[in-house]
């Protein structure tokens, strides 16, 4: 059977048997025009036979696809270049190709990030990259240190339970993104300046309007984690990146105009290289952003009396900005304040030292607790001797359909069923009384009082001291009659009493301590002048 083949203007005849398949047909062309192919890790250079508009795939026949004798096959040359790097991300569990040149494993790991950044559409300070080991890749480190080649595939990983929250902000789902905020005020203002940065990068108009009225500014840096705010040395440049930086590199028109409306200091926003919002849109070639920007900053202001172009619009605004607020620097008005940690903010994330806490895990894994999707569950049911409750007769009736034979309790006497009750309302009473003074003392005055843990020794004197057994026996009823007449225990009395020293806050610790001795003191002999200790009995002494 006779095909031609058409290839780069040329058309030849080919004789072919029917049942001849299409990589045959392709070492046959191959090897009549010359045609070299090859195939390394960087990528592939192969034949593509096209027949009546489609493609034909190397195991296919010719008979099986309809070609018939005279029949005209397209031929080309492809060159497809593979990734150079895969990232899978552990939020959307899709894989990305990176399709950079290979001196790209020369660079560090920030550079990396950065391109991962801008296809992901995640703030630097979401996430990391992890090898294929697991081993977390810091950004001044290269990607030869961790011994990464071509075609490997790294992990995207988030803060553990952040996943719902950040699929919540991919999808614009306005309450998803609401339910899995967090309580924490840091952490809370974080993840809405995260959720507007996500909105203005995808175009989600609903969710940017929400971010907006909680008070989110669109020239405000995202900056990173509350937990990771003291390791500025080590942060990206990029974290200064605002949303409306995010919004013009993804070329979202209509949310840029939203931002602009909503705080002109937008087109002043600078990012960590200098550059205002017309520069990076004319660098990432989005057309419209350029026309829009150009148009607003070569607009005037109008007032009643004056017009003042934009420009000049803008540095008013800013220079009266500045003097509201003398701590707040140019800078941090054009959203590129990044480190606000201050002391006694907490640190839960240190490079290489602390315990990894962007491991992707889920909501619930990660210890928080759901209010909407908890279901309350009833304690089982369980056999008592006694029983003061109603039958069920629904129960009763599920477990005769069951084919079970209900458990009735057993009959009892009028009068031991009443001793009984009696029995059980004074031990409740006894248990309340004895939990609440035991909770007043512990939760009033501990936290003040830092005092060491309660001694686990059998004795309650140093191994220095040495008394009779008739002291020791004396020193017990003192100690027995102590805690029954004043409702405390010498070392809770003690607590109190250091409680109420501390208050003394201009006197030295020395002097609040001689206070807390002699309110010690006082309160023992107060018990001993009312007859509450016996007159044989000598008053312990309170050891602080």
């Amino acid at each position: 059977m006779r095909i031609f083949i058409a290839f780069e203007g040329s058309f030849e005849p080919f004789d072919v048997s029917a049942d001849e398949t299409v990589e045959a047909v392709k070492l046959m062309i191959k090897d009549f025009f010359h045609i070299p192919l090859s195939e390394d890790e960087q990528g592939r250079r192969y034949l593509e036979l096209m027949y009546a508009g489609a493609t034909l795939k190397d195991s296919w026949s010719l008979t099986d696809v309809g070609v018939s004798f005279c029949s005209t096959l397209k031929c080309f040359v492809k060159e497809e270049e593979k990734p150079t790097l895969y990232v899978f991300n552990a939020v959307t569990q899709e894989t990305m190709r990176i399709m950079e040149s290979i001196s790209l494993l020369g660079k560090k790991v920030s550079d990396l990030r950065t391109l991962v950044a801008l296809k992901c559409g995640f703030p630097l300070s979401v996430f990391c990259l992890r090898t294929p080991e697991g081993l977390e890749m810091y950004d001044c480190n290269t990607l030869r240190d961790y011994q990464i080649d071509i075609g490997m595939t790294l992990r995207l990983d988030v803060w553990d339970g952040w996943k719902e929250f950040l699929m919540g902000c991919l999808l614009g789902q306005k309450l998803k993104v609401q339910r899995y905020l967090p309580n924490e005020g840091p952490v809370l203002k974080y993840q809405k300046r995260v959720a507007l940065y996500i909105a203005a990068f995808y175009g989600y108009v609903e969710l940017t309007e929400w971010a907006l009225k909680q008070g989110v500014r669109p020239n405000e840096a995202v900056g990173v984690h509350p937990y990771r705010a003291w390791c500025h040395e080590a942060l990206h440049a990029d974290v200064s990146k605002c949303p409306i930086h995010a919004a013009v590199e993804a070329g979202q028109l209509l949310i840029l105009k939203a931002f602009v409306n909503c705080s002109v200091l937008c087109l002043e926003c600078k990012n960590a290289a200098g550059q205002t919002p017309l520069a990076i849109a004319f660098k990432h070639k989005q057309k419209d952003c350029v026309l829009y920007l150009l148009s607003k900053m070569w607009s005037t202001v109008s007032f009643l009396k004056i017009s003042v172009p934009m420009r000049i619009y803008i540095k008013i605004k800013q220079w009266m900005l500045r003097a509201q607020s003398h701590n707040l620097n140019k800078s941090q008005l054009c959203g590129a304040r990044v480190f606000g940690a201050k002391v006694g903010d907490t640190v839960m994330m240190v490079d290489g030292f602390t315990k990894p806490k962007m491991t992707s895990k889920s909501w619930h894994k990660a210890g928080n607790k759901d209010s909407e999707g908890t279901v309350g569950k009833l304690p089982p049911l369980r056999e008592q001797t006694v029983s003061r409750k109603p039958v069920n007769l629904l129960t009763i009736s599920q477990q005769d359909t069951r084919g079970q034979t209900p458990k009735f309790p057993p009959l009892v006497d009028s009068n031991t069923f009443s001793e009984i009750q009696k029995q059980q309302k004074n031990r409740k009473k006894i248990t309340a009384t004895a939990r609440n003074k035991k909770n007043l003392i512990k939760n009033t005055y501990l936290p003040q009082v830092p005092l060491p843990p309660v001694s686990r020794v059998g004795y309650s004197h140093p191994s220095f001291y040495h008394a009779t057994p008739r002291a020791g026996c004396l020193l017990r009823s003192s100690l027995a009659s102590f805690s029954k007449h004043s409702g405390k225990t010498p070392r809770e009395n003690a607590i109190y009493c250091l409680a109420v020293a501390s208050a003394f806050k201009e006197k030295r610790w020395l002097q609040q301590l001689r206070i807390a001795t002699a309110l010690a003191k006082n309160s023992i002999s107060h018990l001993t002048t009312q007859g509450g200790l016996m007159s044989c009995e000598n008053p312990p002494e309170i050891v602080l």
